[in-house]
Formats: structure tokens, C-alpha cells, sequence
């Protein structure tokens, strides 16, 4: 199934351990659950213009929460940390 590029990446992930990868050109990424690596880093090229050299995808599996009485199931979804090779992405320069 063909996904349409800017379908892809849904948002990048910024935390503080994402913020740590970044000073390695690492960057992460909530992606669509049927996209896979070579989506990701044709995605991560055309639309930021800079050279993945490697990417790694993880399914989190859903969760069930406890809020009060009642027990919440929280969604699943699939992460990709994508390592660049040339360029950088500035998420990370409003928290620094």
C-alpha cells in the first residue's frame, strides 16, 4: 500500500532523552503504523532535505490507565529514530 508522504510522519517526539539523541544526530518521530523503514526515510529526506543514514522503527503496544474508577486503554503506535548522516533539524532550539 502506497502512503503519501507528508501521511507519514504524524509529529516528531520531543522529550528530554529525544533532546539527548539529538546532540547525536538522532531524531524521533511518531509515524503511521503502515509505514515502513524505507517510507520513513524517504518522508524524513524529501520533506526536511538532509541524508538519513539510518532508521530504526518501534511498535509500542497500547495501555491500560487507571483514572479514578474506571480503567482507560490508551493507543498504540509505531516510533522511528531516524540517524543522520548530513544536516540537522531544529526541534530542539526552544528548549535549550
Amino acid at each position: 500500500m502506497l502512503i503519501n508522504l507528508n501521511d507519514v510522519i504524524i509529529e516528531p517526539i520531543v522529550t528530554e532523552k529525544a533532546a539527548d539523541m539529538a546532540k547525536q544526530n538522532k531524531y524521533v518521530f511518531k509515524v503511521n503504523k503502515l509505514a515502513n523503514k524505507n517510507d520513513v526515510i524517504n518522508a524524513v529526506e524529501k520533506l526536511y532535505n538532509v541524508k538519513v543514514s539510518k532508521c530504526n522503527i518501534v511498535n509500542l503496544k497500547g495501555i491500560f490507565k487507571r483514572f479514578r474508577r474506571n480503567y482507560l486503554y490508551e493507543h498504540g503506535y509505531k516510533k522511528a529514530i531516524v540517524t543522520l548522516s548530513e544536516g540537522k533539524l531544529n526541534f530542539f532550539e526552544v528548549l535549550q
